[in-house]
């Protein structure tokens, strides 16, 4: 019997096109199920109206520190993502009354005000603690307490608060509580020595169960909150442009 090789190897191919049709196509279709499962029904999310409404699983302590740029803007990262889902997100500020290299406005400061539900204050001298650029030690110490104060007075507004609760947009953060509160450069005032570790420590341990506190500074390592908060990252650096003398840039830096 003679076989024809032709007639075979074009068989063979049809049955191997059919074969990875059908391969793909239930590739496609699993890949089509999967993303129905997902929480967006594999649709590409819509920006939506920001509402008021309550987070179900706030309450962590959380601690960003070291040498990295990156800190603050990381909180504030997160700022605007809660305050997106109708939170009530405040942040004060330490440390950070401006220097002869950041311009009197600042982007996050515009950007923050056209977000509902997303507010700021800032508590701190003109100039850098510790360096001889006008400004005065002592005034910085001032700052940094009057700015914990003013902290223990948020996080105890924030206790009388019901956090399971959506909590007006508008509304003053100590009056009515808030959902997150970044308190930037805290852990900085405290390695500066400005403000007591172990009232750190103790601010962060008084917090209301639902609350998210967010700690930013420091480029020493903060070991008196080792097992006091949640979430410690190390944003380390490994090169940065400040170390060739660039000064602070417009939109990048402030």
């Amino acid at each position: 019997m003679t076989t024809n090789h032709d007639d075979t190897d074009a068989e063979a191919e049809a049955s191997t096109d059919g074969e990875t049709e059908r391969t793909d196509g239930d590739e496609t279709t699993a890949n089509d199920g999967r993303a129905a499962r997902t929480p967006g029904g594999g649709t590409a999310p819509e920006p939506e109206p920001i509402e008021p409404a309550a987070p179900a699983e706030f309450g962590l302590v959380q601690a960003w520190w070291v040498d990295g740029k990156g800190k603050t803007t990381a909180a504030m990262g997160m700022g605007f993502r809660a305050a997106g889902h109708g939170y009530r997100v405040h942040m004060l500020q330490f440390m950070k009354g401006g220097a002869d290299s950041v311009e009197g406005v600042r982007g996050e400061y515009n950007a923050i005000a056209a977000v509902p539900g997303f507010s700021y204050e800032n508590a701190g001298h003109y100039g850098w603690h510790g360096l001889l650029d006008g400004s005065a030690d002592d005034e910085h110490e001032a700052k940094a307490a009057a700015a914990f104060e003013r902290a223990e007075a948020l996080v105890a507004g924030a206790a009388d608060a019901d956090l399971s609760e959506p909590l007006p947009l508008d509304g003053e953060p100590e009056e009515e509580g808030v959902h997150m509160l970044i308190l930037d450069e805290l852990l900085y005032a405290a390695d500066r020595g400005l403000v007591d570790p172990d009232d750190v420590v103790a601010l962060a341990e008084s917090k209301p169960e639902d609350l998210e506190l967010v700690l930013t500074g420091s480029h020493a390592e903060p070991e008196y909150l080792d097992g006091v908060a949640d979430l410690i990252t190390n944003v380390r650096k490994v090169a940065h442009p400040f170390d060739d003398g660039q000064r602070a840039r417009r939109g990048t830096e402030y």
